[in-house]
C-alpha cells in the first residue's frame, strides 16, 4: 500500500474537520457523556468530548466515517485533550490512557474500511496531541509573572503517555495541533523521540501546526511565524502548518510565507471564517473551499482541511476543489553554515 509520503508526492491531501463541531450536532446530555460506566461519577461529565470514545464510541465512528465519506484522507483521533494534565478538569487523569487507545483503534476501524473499499486511495489516523490546558511560557498569574502551573517534565510525561498509548491504538501518524505555545510543543516532539527511542518501534510521521491568534502574525506566546518554524524544525516533521483562531481569509497571507521557508510539506486547516456573537460560524462550505483552492493553485499547501465550524460538507467542497491542483513542490534548502 502506499505510503503518506507517496500520497503527498502525487497530490493535495485532506484532513477531516471539526470534531467538537460535529459532537455539538448530537445534542448530547450529561447521561450521554456519563454511559452506563460513569453514570455515578462524582463531577458533571459533560462537555469532556474525548471521553465519549468510551462511552458513546459509535458517534465517534460515524463522524469519522462522514469525513471519510467526503473525501478526507486523514483523519484526527478524537484525543485533543486527552492527557493527564488536562483530563485533570475531570478528575479522569487515570483514564487518559485507554482512551487514547480507544480513540485510535476507533479511528482506525473506520479508515481501514474505506482503504479497503479503494486501495488506491488509502486513508491515514493522525493521532491528535492538543496544546494542553496549561501552558508553560506564560503565567495563570498576572501578579507573578514568574509562576508556571505545570513544569516541563510533567508535560512531557503527560505527552509521553498520550503517544504510546496512540500508537498502541494504531496511529500512523502524529499530530501536535494548535500550538499556541510552542515550549508545550517541544516538550510533544521531546516525547515524540523518547518514546520511539525507548521502544525501538520505528519512528512515526509528524505533523505539526500552530495558531496565529491575530493579525500581529503571531502564536500567543509571542513567536512570529518564522521563529515558530525554527524553533520546531529539529524535529524533521512531515509537515508543518496553521490551524484554528483565523478563517481562511485572515490566514492566507501567514500560509503564503510559511510555504516560502518550510523545508517540509505544510499543511493548512483554518476555522470556518470567525465566530459570530453567538459563537457560532457562518462560513458556507463553498466560501471556505473558494479560499483554500486559490492556495492550492498558487502552490502553497500539500494538506488541507477544516478547523472549528467545519463540517463533512465543507470538506467535500475542499476535496473536489483542490483535486487537480498540483501539490506544492519541496524547497530544496541550502545548508546554513
Amino acid at each position: 500500500m502506499k505510503t503518506i509520503q507517496d500520497c503527498l508526492q502525487e497530490r493535495i491531501l485532506v484532513i477531516d474537520g471539526a470534531m467538537g463541531t460535529m459532537i455539538q450536532r448530537h445534542h448530547l446530555t450529561e447521561a450521554d457523556y456519563r454511559g452506563e460506566r460513569f453514570k455515578d461519577w462524582h463531577s458533571d461529565l459533560k462537555g469532556n468530548n474525548d471521553l465519549l470514545c468510551l462511552t458513546q464510541p459509535a458517534i465517534i465512528k460515524g463522524i469519522h466515517s462522514e469525513y471519510l465519506e467526503a473525501g478526507a484522507d486523514i483523519i484526527e483521533t478524537n484525543t485533543f485533550n486527552a492527557q493527564v494534565v488536562s483530563m485533570a478538569d475531570y478528575h479522569m487523569e487515570s483514564l487518559a490512557y485507554e482512551i487514547n487507545v480507544a480513540a485510535a483503534r476507533i479511528a482506525k476501524e473506520a479508515a481501514a474500511a474505506f482503504t479497503a473499499k479503494n486501495p488506491a486511495k488509502p486513508r491515514f489516523v493522525a493521532g491528535a496531541i492538543g496544546p494542553m490546558n496549561k501552558t508553560l511560557s506564560l503565567s495563570p498569574d498576572v501578579n507573578n509573572p514568574g509562576f508556571r502551573s505545570v513544569s516541563f517534565d510533567e508535560v512531557a510525561n503527560a505527552y509521553y503517555d498520550q503517544i504510546k498509548a496512540l500508537v498502541e491504538g494504531g496511529v500512523d501518524l502524529l499530530l501536535i495541533e494548535t500550538i499556541f505555545d510552542t515550549l508545550n510543543a517541544k516538550a510533544a516532539i521531546f516525547a515524540v523521540k523518547q518514546f520511539f527511542r525507548d521502544s525501538g518501534l520505528p519512528e512515526l510521521p509528524i505533523m505539526i501546526s500552530g495558531t496565529i491568534t491575530d493579525a500581529s502574525g503571531r502564536t500567543l506566546s509571542g513567536q512570529t511565524l518564522e521563529a515558530f518554524y525554527v524553533s520546531v524544525m529539529h524535529a524533521q516533521p512531515l509537515s508543518i502548518g496553521l490551524n484554528c483562531a483565523l478563517g481562511a481569509a485572515d490566514m492566507r497571507s501567514h500560509i503564503e510565507e510559511l510555504s516560502q521557508i518550510a523545508g517540509c510539506y505544510t499543511s493548512a486547516y483554518p476555522n470556518a471564517g470567525l465566530p459570530n456573537a453567538m459563537g457560532e460560524y457562518d462560513e458556507q462550505p463553498h466560501e471556505t473551499a473558494h479560499f483554500i483552492e486559490e492556495w492550492a493553485q498558487q502552490g502553497f499547501v500539500n494538506i488541507v482541511g477544516g478547523c472549528c465550524g467545519t463540517t463533512p460538507d465543507h470538506i467535500r467542497h475542499i476535496a473536489n476543489n483542490v483535486q487537480r491542483c498540483t501539490p506544492r513542490a519541496v524547497p530544496v534548502l541550502e545548508a546554513a553554515y
